[in-house]
């Protein structure tokens, strides 16, 4: 009987690769591009009868920094935090403020009209306001029972 050498790293990288495909086959991204950043906006999104909204905060970026598309149903807010520039003479006792890309996606619960959705920003505060479709909105009507 031979003996075969046991690697658990190689069983680890097994797993995540399959974590990875059945997180991408139900939300749409691989789960590295949120956990590899080191910085990640949190997000609100919430729903009014005509509309979804979508803020996330972005304290300390510049918007230009900031990219927001949809695409099949999905909003993406793309942007860098950039790190303020070193003085040579300066020496950190504490470091606590992340910097660098972020990528947040959300998949939307109900269909979009893309042509008109719109994005704010104020006070550190992404809004992005995106209008429902006709179909999407609630309409209720009033069914009658038959006696």
């Amino acid at each position: 009987m031979a003996l075969v050498p046991w690697r658990p790293l190689a069983e680890i990288d097994t797993l995540r690769r399959e974590m990875d495909r059945l997180w991408e086959k139900f939300f749409g991204e691989s789960p590295i591009e949120w956990i590899g950043s080191a910085w990640v906006p949190p997000l609100d999104v919430s729903e009014t009868k005509n509309e979804i909204v979508v803020k996330a905060e972005l304290p300390g970026i510049d918007p230009k920094d900031v990219e927001v598309t949809l695409s099949n149903g999905v909003l993406t807010i793309k942007g860098e935090k950039k790190q303020e520039k070193e003085e040579k003479d300066e020496r950190y006792h504490l470091v606590e403020r992340s910097y660098g890309s972020f990528v947040r996606s959300v998949k939307l619960p109900v269909d979009v009209d893309e042509k008109k959705v719109k994005a704010s920003y104020k006070d550190g505060v992404l809004k992005v306001v995106l209008p429902k479709v006709e179909k999407a909105k609630e309409k209720a009507i009033k069914v009658e029972i038959e006696k």
